[in-house]
């Protein structure tokens, strides 16, 4: 038997709002803010029981695309919401000085996860959100989104829809075109993201810098790791680090997918296994790791790429290579290309000095559907370009510009896609958004 038939059911109503967001990473954060300040009645679905996406799920713990090297300046380029969410970070001694990052071509910032998830809490709450926790979204009609939760099966009602669940799900659910990984069939690597506790700081030192060469070292003699370009790093309490170098891969050699059930649950294992062998080694050969030990392993795996939804512009890679400017412009992307490729990670740098690109309107319009907006990594770009503008910076980016374009085009009447973009960067700039460009 390949199935079952249930009987037909009522599904009650959760509510009913103008706008609701799916996925509370640093796009749905955003969406969700700029839409409730704007007065609108606003609900965010989130199946864990916190905000922060991979930021917090994944055990990211570092926010890239904040800044970029601007005619040789590191310079903080993201801004609006993000600003919010850093401030509360430093009120609550949760977030790093920017540190090189890539060579010492780029800045990142670390931050505390738990510390973090209270930021998002009390932004969202303070501009009226109402969230929806422990909420899985399983389907959607054009004016509903429906969830699972341990009340049982609801349905959310809404005007406009913003998908930032990374995926693509609603998107795909209401038959929104999309791509999955480079038409090859390879996706980006996924990675199980881990903490490491009791360092002492003063003997590790610049370990970041030498754990990559006890690797290679340590290859030469035949030992073998997920991938080459270790990311071994400091938490701003600097007996705690993040560590960032396995790479997860079924059994014949292809990443694993994050919208397969079964790969997913094959890639838990399999990750957690790589977090224990990596750790080992890097406790047994690394000065000041000697009582270290590993205080948590990310709740998730963390996914770089699976949907991309078609939108009115796809952002390529030659757009961040070539620092493009867009008349629709709501705003930039300074992160470099991030390739997780088979054992290893491909950077490529701007050819542009300015070292940002600006990211357009159009890519948060997904074809044939009026009232959904997308944003975050499953927002219209192409393969390579995603590698670049999927992280935490651009995404805070794209949110912030689509919870306000469902403001603007509620306040018209009109689609989304309808919108005057000029409307848009102007409220966006008030909003206190760097559009870039010159």
């Amino acid at each position: 038997m390949d199935g079952i038939v249930e009987e037909a059911r009522r599904t009650p109503l959760a509510g009913e709002f103008e706008v609701v967001v799916l996925g509370g990473g640093p796009a749905g954060i955003a969406a969700a803010a700029a839409a409730a300040r704007a007065g609108r009645a606003t609900a965010l679905v989130e199946r864990y029981g916190f905000l922060g996406g991979a930021g917090t799920a994944a055990g990211l713990s570092t926010f890239c695309g904040l800044h970029a090297n601007v005619h040789g300046e590191h310079r903080q380029v993201i801004h609006g919401v993000c600003d919010d969410i850093l401030e509360r970070l430093r009120r609550m001694d949760g977030l790093a000085r920017p540190h090189l990052a890539v060579g010492g071509r780029i800045q990142a910032q670390a931050y505390d996860i738990s510390a973090y998830k209270i930021a998002a809490d009390e932004l969202l709450l303070e501009a009226g959100v109402r969230l929806f926790f422990h909420a899985f979204a399983v389907g959607a009609t054009r004016d509903h989104l429906l969830v699972e939760n341990k009340s049982g099966r609801r349905a959310i009602a809404g005007k406009v829809f913003i998908d930032c669940s990374g995926d693509g799900d609603l998107a795909a659910w209401r038959g929104a075109p999309f791509e999955v990984g480079d038409g090859r069939g390879g996706m980006l690597f996924p990675t199980t993201m881990y903490r490491i506790c009791g360092v002492d700081p003063e003997k590790a030192g610049a370990a970041w810098d030498r754990i990559p060469q006890l690797m290679e070292q340590a290859e030469k003699l035949g030992r073998r790791f997920p991938r080459k370009k270790p990311i071994v790093r400091p938490q701003p309490n600097p007996i705690e680090w993040r560590a960032n170098l396995t790479q997860i891969r079924n059994p014949d050699g292809s990443p694993v997918s994050g919208i397969d059930a079964e790969q997913l649950s094959y890639g838990e294992v399999e990750g957690r296994r790589q977090c224990r062998e990596t750790f080992e080694f890097i406790k047994s050969v690394t000065p000041g790791f000697e009582k270290a030990y590993i205080v948590e392993i990310a709740p998730q795996i963390g996914i770089r790429e699976t949907r991309r939804v078609r939108g009115e512009y796809m952002v390529s890679e030659d757009d961040i290579m070539d620092c493009v400017d867009f008349p629709d412009a709501i705003g930039v992307n300074g992160w470099p290309v991030e390739a997780h490729v088979a054992g290893n990670v491909d950077f490529r740098f701007a050819r542009g000095k300015r070292g940002y690109n600006q990211l357009p309107y159009r890519m948060l319009l997904p074809l044939g559907i009026d009232n959904l907006l997308v944003a975050g990594r499953c927002a219209s770009m192409t393969h390579d370009g995603q590698s670049s503008a999927r992280v935490s910076g651009p995404c805070f980016v794209m949110g912030q510009a689509a919870g306000t374009a469902a403001h603007l085009s509620l306040r018209a009447g009109i689609a989304p896609r309808t919108l005057d973009a000029r409307l848009l960067r102007e409220q966006l700039e008030r909003d206190g958004v760097f559009l870039g460009g010159g």
